[in-house]
């Protein structure tokens, strides 16, 4: 599984920081990003409720 945010939509709540610390943070810009390629396995849980959380929509998330 792979997981994308969109920048332009990403609103800087922290949301998905909070939510999966081990799979996004703080990127220079202060826009949430993702920090792996590919998700693990037991971090896809907490990956699909960040996406499913999210106020803009910002993140997607792809098999």
């Amino acid at each position: 599984m792979k997981t994308i945010i969109d920048p332009e939509a990403c609103i800087s709540c922290g949301l998905c920081i909070q939510t999966c610390p081990d799979i996004y943070e703080w990127g220079s810009d202060n826009l949430a990003k993702v920090k792996v390629d590919v998700v693990p396995p037991e971090s896809e849980e907490c990956v699909r409720e960040a996406a499913d959380n999210c106020p803009t929509d910002a993140i997607s998330v792809e098999p």
